[in-house]
């Protein structure tokens, strides 16, 4: 009754925002308006057999992912980017953290099976750097990847990979520039414990080149399949 009580107040005084038209939600009690449900684009088929982007046409992979080469295994998003990027913004730099709460549970209960069918040892948020987090206040990445884990019961290891180099943002580089941003951009931090099978979790997936960093980096240490989640992922072709 307490915790029901405690919750109770602290909706009232901090009464939560919708994560897609950022207003108080309503009906109260809930965590997004009634009226937003339908303007989050959820990825239906077909998509990508290995990123998980959505395809405008049948077939099995994307140009991108047909050119191989990825570090990971294999990848799954939950909404189309253009539905979403709004929300993704105000929540990576708008400092509304309380969406994660929504997001996390939408992305255990779409794509909730992929992981589970996966059998990861933990689930692995993609870092910040020290200095970007800092400025931030928090990783959205770790939010969400806390918010999934709960309600998966799988354990988050949020300190197991750290960003030492702090990139320039990649949205304003080509493919090869982001490649090359990345290069020794991560290491792994946590060196007594053993991960053998992993998932990683981040807001955005686009060319791969993150994932594909932060792959590399945990196939050197030992983990032997990796596998990734985002909110969100542009379309493929």
């Amino acid at each position: 009754m307490w915790k029901i009580f405690k919750k109770y107040i602290l909706q009232l005084l901090f009464p939560l925002r919708c994560p897609v038209c950022d207003d108080i939600v309503r009906p109260y009690g809930e965590k997004i308006c009634a009226g937003c449900l339908g303007r989050l684009k959820p990825i239906t088929p077909p998509w990508c057999m290995q990123c998980g982007k959505k395809l405008l046409k049948e077939q099995e992979y994307c140009k991108d992912c047909r050119k191989g080469g990825h570090r990971y295994i294999r990848g799954r998003a939950l909404y189309e980017y253009g539905s979403a990027a709004d929300s993704v913004y105000r929540f990576k730099y708008g400092g509304r953290q309380e969406y994660a709460d929504f997001f996390g549970e939408e992305m255990a209960k779409y794509l909730g099976g992929f992981i589970q069918s996966v059998k990861p040892d933990a689930l692995i948020p993609v870092p910040l750097h020290r200095k970007r987090q800092n400025d931030r206040g928090y990783n959205q990445a770790k939010l969400l990847a806390d918010a999934v884990g709960r309600r998966l019961n799988i354990p988050v290891y949020d300190s197991f990979v750290c960003r030492v180099k702090n990139t320039i943002p990649l949205k304003k580089q080509n493919p090869k520039e982001r490649q090359n941003n990345l290069k020794k951009a991560f290491i792994v931090r946590q060196n007594d414990v053993k991960l053998k099978k992993v998932v990683l979790v981040d807001d955005i997936y686009t060319t791969g080149s993150t994932m594909n960093e932060i792959s590399a980096t945990l196939l050197k240490y030992g983990v032997l399949e990796i596998y990734f989640v985002t909110l969100t992922c542009g379309e493929g072709i």
